[in-house]
């Protein structure tokens, strides 16, 4: 796919916590494996960060009943703390997250290149309901 075909999707919130607190719990496996799951039946068993422009990312994702599972990994490409994390995901495709800090409150936002095998309204969807974990699963531990 060339570059001007590529559809890019994005997805925000806005969190009512610092952004250092935002920060930590996006980027910390033990915050990641509480938080990255789309819907209550799936879940992430493992995750590994290497916070650093050319480091590694993996997160395990898998049906609770164990049906089904992947891992959802990259690379960092660029990293501005408590703002910025460009990534080149697994398969080809980029992702950008912005952590914007506003009155104590911090509004991420999300985007990345969309894939074929799912529509885009699917692909907004889901990666939304993980992005509503992760804003519950901050707002619960800062509160």
């Amino acid at each position: 796919m060339e570059a001007k075909d590529k559809i890019m999707i994005t997805v925000q919130a806005k969190i009512d916590a610092p952004i250092q607190t935002v920060w930590k719990c996006w980027t910390t496996p033990e915050n990641i494996v509480k938080w990255n799951h789309a819907s209550d039946d799936w879940h992430t068993t493992h995750a590994e960060v290497d916070l650093s422009e050319g480091g590694k990312f993996n997160s395990r994702m898998e049906a609770k009943d164990g049906s089904f599972g992947f891992d959802f990994y990259g690379v960092y490409e660029k990293i501005v703390a408590n703002q910025l994390i460009e990534c080149l995901l697994g398969d080809g495709r980029t992702m950008r997250v912005e952590f914007v800090e506003q009155d104590d409150k911090t509004e991420v936002i999300e985007t990345f290149e969309a894939e074929t095998m799912n529509t885009i309204d699917l692909q907004r969807f889901g990666w939304q309901a993980i992005l509503d974990n992760f804003k519950k699963h901050v707002e619960e531990k800062s509160h």
